[in-house]
């Protein structure tokens, strides 16, 4: 058997095209304008490459791009009142603080600071807590994001096993909770869960976020299943630097019947959430009826 590659970068742009269009509708039947604020604290190289990216495509979307750079010794004191002026800024319907914050602020404290229907991470308490029982919220990216290319390839999702390798608050909680509501049978898995191979190879659908490079080889996927790879772990070989996941792709891939790659796969799918989450929170504010598709 070889795996059927599921192209994240084709169909984040089907839905960064989807956005753009009902962005367009919105505009034109309501006169409205979605409009997403990224705070960026600190130097951080990555996080600026992701920043850039983020208000590079919220444009290209039609949304408002609002980004705030601050320097790394900004005090608590004053993110916090800048995420106030965000929260109560009625042009604004995300807010994204980019993590990780430098070392002196409280991330937690800074991430339930933000209007939980403007949470457009899905990180506040208060939309954790929604998740988890089942109503109505902003649900982290990533997550939503393996939601989407697992329903587009199996339809229904109903009574399928499903394995979350890892435990994290930013993916696999919440990618367990988004899949036990579209009725999979879920198991959360982890480094110290007994017979890890096992209870792996029992799977239809295998998520894997652990972060630890090649850590599931080809030999525990069942045949036929859907592996979803959210890993993207950088490891020299032959002399070069690689990006790879958290499957040992080659060997998965013969066993699988569909797969996520590294790079391509889960990544692109994050931003282009994240423009569907502020979409979604811009219709939540005014009343007006969820886009269709992009939701949980």
């Amino acid at each position: 058997m070889v795996a059927q590659v599921i192209d994240g970068k084709a169909f984040a742009a089907k839905v960064r095209a989807q956005v753009a269009d009902q962005v367009a509708k919105l505009k034109e039947e309501n006169g409205i304008t979605p409009g997403l604020a990224v705070v960026l604290v600190g130097e951080d190289p990555a996080s600026q490459v992701y920043v850039r990216s983020k208000g590079k495509m919220t444009v290209e979307v039609g949304m408002n791009s609002y980004e705030h750079k601050l320097d790394a010794e900004t005090s608590e004191e004053d993110l916090l009142a800048l995420i106030d002026k965000l929260n109560n800024d009625p042009s604004v319907h995300g807010i994204l603080v980019q993590l990780p914050l430098p070392k002196h602020l409280n991330e937690d404290l800074v991430i339930n600071s933000i209007d939980p229907a403007k949470d457009v991470d899905g990180f506040h308490i208060s939309n954790v807590g929604l998740l988890g029982t089942g109503q109505k919220s902003m649900v982290p990216c990533t997550p939503l994001g393996c939601l989407m290319m697992l329903r587009d390839h199996h339809g229904s999702l109903s009574g399928m096993d499903a394995v979350v390798i890892g435990r994290s608050n930013i993916v696999g909680k919440p990618m367990a909770q988004l899949l036990l509501g579209d009725s999979c049978t879920v198991t959360i898995a982890h480094s110290r869960t007994k017979d890890l191979p096992d209870v792996v190879r029992r799977a239809d659908i295998v998520v894997a976020a652990v972060g630890r490079p090649e850590m599931v080889p080809g030999d525990w996927i069942k045949e036929g299943a859907t592996v979803i790879d959210v890993g993207i772990n950088r490891i020299e070989r032959d002399g070069k630097n690689k990006l790879v996941g958290d499957v040992d792709y080659a060997s998965a891939a013969e066993r699988a019947g569909a797969i996520t790659p590294v790079p391509g796969g889960v990544g692109p799918m994050t931003i282009a959430c994240l423009l569907a989450n502020t979409l979604t929170a811009c219709c939540r504010a005014n009343s007006l009826p969820e886009p269709e598709g992009l939701t949980a």
